[in-house]
Protein backbone atom coordinates (compact mmCIF):
# COMPACT_ATOMS: atom_id res chain seq x y z
CA UNK A 1 0.00 0.00 0.00
CA UNK A 2 1.80 3.19 -1.02
CA UNK A 3 1.57 6.27 1.43
CA UNK A 4 -1.45 8.37 0.00
CA UNK A 5 -3.29 5.17 0.73
CA UNK A 6 -1.76 4.13 3.63
CA UNK A 7 -2.64 8.45 5.26
CA UNK A 8 -6.19 7.86 3.42
CA UNK A 9 -7.52 4.97 5.44
CA UNK A 10 -5.72 6.49 8.49
CA UNK A 11 -7.26 7.53 11.94
CA UNK A 12 -6.54 11.02 12.40
CA UNK A 13 -4.09 10.15 15.11
CA UNK A 14 -2.55 7.74 12.30
CA UNK A 15 -2.45 10.86 9.99
CA UNK A 16 -0.61 12.71 12.52
CA UNK A 17 1.88 9.86 13.19
CA UNK A 18 2.49 9.42 9.67
CA UNK A 19 2.76 13.32 8.72
CA UNK A 20 5.30 13.82 11.30
CA UNK A 21 7.20 10.54 9.52
CA UNK A 22 7.83 12.96 6.55
CA UNK A 23 10.12 15.30 8.72
CA UNK A 24 12.72 13.28 9.02
CA UNK A 25 12.48 12.06 5.45
CA UNK A 26 12.76 15.68 3.92
CA UNK A 27 15.58 16.67 6.87
CA UNK A 28 17.69 14.06 4.91
CA UNK A 29 17.51 15.49 1.96
CA UNK A 30 18.49 18.75 3.48
CA UNK A 31 22.77 18.12 3.39
CA UNK A 32 22.54 17.60 -0.44
CA UNK A 33 20.20 20.60 -1.10
CA UNK A 34 22.67 22.84 0.76
CA UNK A 35 25.65 21.95 -1.28
CA UNK A 36 24.12 22.53 -4.38
CA UNK A 37 24.93 25.73 -6.18
CA UNK A 38 21.89 27.97 -6.88
CA UNK A 39 21.99 26.66 -10.94
CA UNK A 40 22.15 23.11 -9.60
CA UNK A 41 19.26 23.78 -6.78
CA UNK A 42 16.98 25.34 -9.52
CA UNK A 43 17.98 22.57 -11.80
CA UNK A 44 15.77 20.15 -9.66
CA UNK A 45 12.78 21.62 -11.17
CA UNK A 46 13.65 20.55 -14.15
CA UNK A 47 14.73 16.75 -12.72
CA UNK A 48 11.41 16.60 -11.10
CA UNK A 49 9.47 17.03 -14.32
CA UNK A 50 11.72 14.70 -16.22
CA UNK A 51 10.75 11.85 -13.99
CA UNK A 52 7.12 12.94 -14.13
CA UNK A 53 7.41 12.80 -18.01
CA UNK A 54 7.89 9.45 -18.06
CA UNK A 55 4.33 8.70 -16.86
CA UNK A 56 2.21 6.90 -18.55
CA UNK A 57 -0.97 8.71 -17.82
CA UNK A 58 -2.26 11.64 -15.93
CA UNK A 59 -3.17 9.14 -12.88
CA UNK A 60 0.48 7.69 -12.26
CA UNK A 61 1.74 11.57 -12.64
CA UNK A 62 -0.07 12.31 -9.69
CA UNK A 63 0.82 9.55 -7.75
CA UNK A 64 4.59 9.92 -8.62
CA UNK A 65 4.48 13.44 -6.97
CA UNK A 66 3.71 11.49 -3.71
CA UNK A 67 7.17 9.94 -4.14
CA UNK A 68 8.75 12.70 -4.49
CA UNK A 69 7.52 14.83 -1.70
CA UNK A 70 10.00 14.68 0.63
CA UNK A 71 12.90 15.67 -2.04
CA UNK A 72 11.04 18.24 -3.79
CA UNK A 73 9.92 19.95 -0.13
CA UNK A 74 13.96 19.76 0.84
CA UNK A 75 14.60 21.72 -2.46
CA UNK A 76 11.74 24.46 -1.73
CA UNK A 77 13.11 24.61 1.93
CA UNK A 78 16.70 25.21 0.86
CA UNK A 79 15.39 27.82 -1.74
CA UNK A 80 13.37 29.26 1.06
CA UNK A 81 16.68 30.06 3.06
CA UNK A 82 18.30 31.11 0.11
CA UNK A 83 15.73 33.81 -0.98
CA UNK A 84 13.67 35.01 1.94
CA UNK A 85 16.20 34.05 4.62
CA UNK A 86 13.75 31.89 6.36
CA UNK A 87 13.66 28.05 6.90
CA UNK A 88 10.40 26.11 7.16
CA UNK A 89 10.18 24.78 10.65
CA UNK A 90 9.14 21.07 11.18
CA UNK A 91 5.21 21.39 11.71
CA UNK A 92 5.00 23.81 8.25
CA UNK A 93 6.76 20.89 6.69
CA UNK A 94 3.90 18.45 8.15
CA UNK A 95 1.47 21.50 7.34
CA UNK A 96 2.57 21.33 3.94
CA UNK A 97 1.70 17.49 3.44
CA UNK A 98 -1.53 17.63 5.06
CA UNK A 99 -2.05 19.89 2.12
CA UNK A 100 -1.12 17.97 -0.65
CA UNK A 101 -2.83 14.71 0.78
CA UNK A 102 -5.93 16.52 0.85
CA UNK A 103 -7.13 17.60 4.29
CA UNK A 104 -7.78 20.65 6.16
CA UNK A 105 -4.90 21.84 7.71
CA UNK A 106 -6.16 24.61 10.41
CA UNK A 107 -3.19 26.64 11.32
CA UNK A 108 -3.56 30.13 13.75
CA UNK A 109 -2.36 33.03 12.81
CA UNK A 110 0.97 34.06 13.12
CA UNK A 111 1.70 29.99 12.54
CA UNK A 112 3.47 30.75 8.89
CA UNK A 113 0.57 29.45 6.56
CA UNK A 114 1.62 31.77 3.76
CA UNK A 115 5.28 30.06 4.01
CA UNK A 116 3.65 26.37 4.59
CA UNK A 117 1.87 26.91 0.86
CA UNK A 118 4.85 26.92 -0.62
CA UNK A 119 5.30 23.27 -0.04
CA UNK A 120 2.57 21.97 -1.94
CA UNK A 121 2.29 24.76 -4.30
CA UNK A 122 5.41 23.91 -5.48
CA UNK A 123 5.50 20.05 -5.75
CA UNK A 124 1.86 19.96 -7.29
CA UNK A 125 3.01 22.39 -9.80
CA UNK A 126 5.62 20.37 -11.45
CA UNK A 127 2.68 18.18 -12.78
CA UNK A 128 1.73 20.80 -14.90
CA UNK A 129 -2.11 21.12 -14.18
CA UNK A 130 -1.76 24.31 -12.83
CA UNK A 131 -2.10 25.43 -8.83
CA UNK A 132 -4.00 28.20 -7.37
CA UNK A 133 -4.13 29.95 -4.06
CA UNK A 134 -6.75 32.13 -3.04
CA UNK A 135 -6.49 34.77 -0.88
CA UNK A 136 -8.86 37.09 0.99
CA UNK A 137 -8.50 40.53 -0.68
CA UNK A 138 -6.48 42.03 -3.48
CA UNK A 139 -3.86 43.10 -1.12
CA UNK A 140 -2.57 39.68 -0.32
CA UNK A 141 -2.67 38.44 -3.60
CA UNK A 142 -0.18 40.59 -4.79
CA UNK A 143 2.00 40.77 -1.35
CA UNK A 144 2.07 36.64 -1.54
CA UNK A 145 2.65 36.44 -5.57
CA UNK A 146 5.78 39.15 -5.36
CA UNK A 147 7.07 38.00 -1.97
CA UNK A 148 6.32 33.87 -2.05
CA UNK A 149 7.05 34.34 -5.38
CA UNK A 150 10.92 34.71 -5.26
CA UNK A 151 10.61 31.21 -4.07
CA UNK A 152 9.42 30.13 -7.37
CA UNK A 153 10.65 32.27 -9.55
CA UNK A 154 14.46 30.87 -8.18
CA UNK A 155 13.08 27.31 -8.92
CA UNK A 156 11.99 28.43 -12.36
CA UNK A 157 8.18 28.71 -12.14
CA UNK A 158 6.46 31.06 -13.41
CA UNK A 159 3.96 33.06 -11.02
CA UNK A 160 0.51 35.09 -12.11
CA UNK A 161 -1.51 37.14 -10.03
CA UNK A 162 -5.37 37.78 -10.92
CA UNK A 163 -6.96 40.47 -9.56
CA UNK A 164 -10.68 42.14 -10.41
CA UNK A 165 -9.14 45.53 -11.42
CA UNK A 166 -7.30 44.18 -14.19
CA UNK A 167 -9.83 43.67 -17.23
CA UNK A 168 -7.25 43.01 -20.06
CA UNK A 169 -7.79 39.83 -20.88
CA UNK A 170 -4.65 38.55 -22.42
CA UNK A 171 -3.15 39.01 -19.19
CA UNK A 172 -5.57 37.37 -16.82
CA UNK A 173 -4.69 34.64 -19.82
CA UNK A 174 -1.21 34.76 -19.17
CA UNK A 175 -1.39 34.99 -15.11
CA UNK A 176 -4.11 31.76 -15.49
CA UNK A 177 -1.28 29.83 -17.46
CA UNK A 178 1.36 30.39 -15.02
CA UNK A 179 2.53 27.47 -12.85
CA UNK A 180 1.02 29.12 -10.06
CA UNK A 181 -1.62 31.93 -9.78
CA UNK A 182 -2.34 34.28 -6.49
CA UNK A 183 -5.60 35.55 -6.71
CA UNK A 184 -8.71 36.69 -4.19
CA UNK A 185 -12.21 34.74 -4.17
CA UNK A 186 -10.08 33.11 -6.99
CA UNK A 187 -12.83 29.81 -7.37
CA UNK A 188 -15.60 32.74 -8.16
CA UNK A 189 -13.65 34.65 -10.60
CA UNK A 190 -12.15 32.55 -12.36
CA UNK A 191 -15.84 30.12 -12.59
CA UNK A 192 -17.37 33.81 -13.74
CA UNK A 193 -14.73 34.40 -16.19
CA UNK A 194 -15.10 31.10 -17.52
CA UNK A 195 -18.61 31.61 -18.13
CA UNK A 196 -18.58 34.91 -19.40
CA UNK A 197 -16.19 33.75 -22.28
CA UNK A 198 -18.11 30.31 -22.94
CA UNK A 199 -21.43 30.49 -22.22
CA UNK A 200 -23.62 27.82 -21.97
CA UNK A 201 -20.80 25.28 -21.82
CA UNK A 202 -19.22 22.40 -19.07
CA UNK A 203 -16.82 23.01 -16.66
CA UNK A 204 -13.69 21.65 -18.54
CA UNK A 205 -11.49 19.49 -16.79
CA UNK A 206 -7.98 19.46 -15.88
CA UNK A 207 -6.58 18.45 -19.22
CA UNK A 208 -8.80 21.50 -20.93
CA UNK A 209 -6.73 24.06 -19.15
CA UNK A 210 -4.41 24.66 -21.91
CA UNK A 211 -7.70 25.42 -24.31
CA UNK A 212 -9.79 26.92 -20.98
CA UNK A 213 -7.34 28.82 -19.35
CA UNK A 214 -9.74 30.85 -17.88
CA UNK A 215 -11.10 28.49 -15.90
CA UNK A 216 -9.24 27.01 -12.52
CA UNK A 217 -9.10 23.44 -13.24
CA UNK A 218 -6.16 22.44 -11.06
CA UNK A 219 -5.22 22.63 -7.68
CA UNK A 220 -6.28 24.61 -5.73
CA UNK A 221 -5.01 25.93 -1.95
CA UNK A 222 -7.02 28.76 0.15
CA UNK A 223 -5.89 31.04 3.14
CA UNK A 224 -9.34 31.54 3.92
CA UNK A 225 -12.66 29.52 3.33
CA UNK A 226 -16.18 31.27 3.08
CA UNK A 227 -17.96 30.85 6.23
CA UNK A 228 -20.63 28.20 5.11
CA UNK A 229 -17.57 25.53 4.44
CA UNK A 230 -15.49 26.78 6.95
CA UNK A 231 -18.67 25.50 9.32
CA UNK A 232 -19.00 22.69 7.48
CA UNK A 233 -14.94 21.69 7.54
CA UNK A 234 -14.37 22.26 11.28
CA UNK A 235 -14.53 19.35 13.84
CA UNK A 236 -13.21 20.88 16.21
CA UNK A 237 -9.33 22.81 17.49
CA UNK A 238 -6.96 21.74 15.23
CA UNK A 239 -8.21 18.53 14.06
CA UNK A 240 -7.45 17.54 9.93
CA UNK A 241 -10.44 16.13 8.12
CA UNK A 242 -10.72 14.51 4.60
CA UNK A 243 -11.24 16.36 1.54
CA UNK A 244 -14.22 13.95 0.63
CA UNK A 245 -16.22 15.53 4.30
CA UNK A 246 -16.33 19.01 2.15
CA UNK A 247 -16.48 18.07 -1.11
CA UNK A 248 -20.52 18.69 -2.01
CA UNK A 249 -19.18 22.49 -0.73
CA UNK A 250 -15.86 22.48 -2.39
CA UNK A 251 -17.48 21.69 -5.97
CA UNK A 252 -15.90 24.58 -7.88
CA UNK A 253 -12.38 23.46 -6.88
CA UNK A 254 -12.46 21.07 -9.59
CA UNK A 255 -10.84 17.89 -9.51
CA UNK A 256 -7.80 18.10 -7.99
CA UNK A 257 -7.15 20.60 -5.20
CA UNK A 258 -5.16 20.74 -1.94
CA UNK A 259 -7.69 21.76 0.50
CA UNK A 260 -7.79 25.19 2.12
CA UNK A 261 -6.43 26.99 5.26
CA UNK A 262 -8.20 27.70 7.97
CA UNK A 263 -8.02 30.25 10.18
CA UNK A 264 -9.34 28.31 13.29
CA UNK A 265 -11.89 31.34 14.28
CA UNK A 266 -15.08 32.16 11.70
CA UNK A 267 -14.55 34.58 9.57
Amino acid sequence: MGLFNKLLHAGEGRKLKLVESIVPEVAAFEPEMERRSDEELRAMTGEFRGRLDHAADKDERLEMLDDMLPEAFAVVREAAKRTLGQRHFDVQIMGGAALHFGWVAEMKTGEGKTLVATLPLYLNALAGYGCHLVTVNDYLARRDAEWMGQIYRFLGLDVGVVIPQVDDPEAKRAAYRADITYGPNLLALMGMTYLWNHPGADAPTAEARTQHPDFMSGIAGAAAVMSALLHRARTGEGQCIDAAQVEAGAGLLGPYYLDYFVNGRDP
